[in-house]
């Protein structure tokens, strides 16, 4: 990240009560005060903080942001064994344990259920209908994606506040999109999440009843 010292020190520099996304609250005071440019050119960093995180890690981070957003940023507890507790002595030593292997596989079939999971509304339920094997891969595709879409209340919430602040009306405009967007898929998500348990509530009272 490059900017003036006159910009760096109109905007505060970096958070000291954040301890995680704080280049993120940096850039978005940065476009309060100007314009702001990313540079597409490549850069070389070191993945190592990546490849030691388990795919167990990456869901439990997830979990947490849902129901502690605000916690998930101001306590470093929460991100101390990612960011802080570094390891340079080993970082070419993959952990490679059961659980670990365990946790990347269910990680990495979460990824391919969010990147695929757009595809289900180019296919008519009448080609998968409930009873056939597609149509319950859907629905379990659709469960996965409407509890995963409940995140975009945090970036909401983060979004909106971020709108209040702005100065100059084309940040505004795109911050007001982005806000948009995001509220729109928490609150359809936040929809389908009801009607799932819904459901699996009516099933579950059907099959004690039964």
């Amino acid at each position: 990240m490059f900017c003036t010292r006159q910009a760096f020190q109109t905007t505060g520099g970096f958070n000291e009560r954040l301890y995680w996304a704080e280049e993120g609250a940096f850039a978005l005071a940065l476009k309060r005060e100007g314009r702001f440019v990313v540079l597409w050119e490549r850069v070389l960093t070191s993945g190592r903080r990546f490849r030691k995180i388990s795919g167990l890690q990456m869901l439990c981070g997830g979990v947490r942001m849902l129901f502690s957003p605000i916690k998930m940023f101001t306590h470093r507890s929460s991100v101390e064994k990612i960011w802080y507790d570094s390891n340079r002595d080993d970082d070419d030593k993959m952990p490679d344990s059961l659980a670990v292997k365990v946790s990347n596989g269910i990680a990495l079939l979460i990824m391919i259920v969010l990147l695929t999971g757009p595809l289900w509304n180019f296919i008519p339920r009448s080609l998968t209908p409930l009873a056939s094997p597609l149509g319950k891969i859907r629905v379990v595709v659709g469960t996965i994606l409407c509890h995963v879409g409940l995140l975009f209340w945090p970036f909401a919430v983060v979004l909106f506040v971020s709108l209040l602040r702005r100065i100059h009306w084309a940040e505004w405009m795109k911050l007001a999109a982005l806000f948009a967007f995001s509220l729109w898929q928490a609150w359809d998500s936040m929809r389908g999440v009801f009607r799932i348990w819904a459901l699996f509530c009516h099933w579950l009272a059907h099959f004690y009843n039964g």
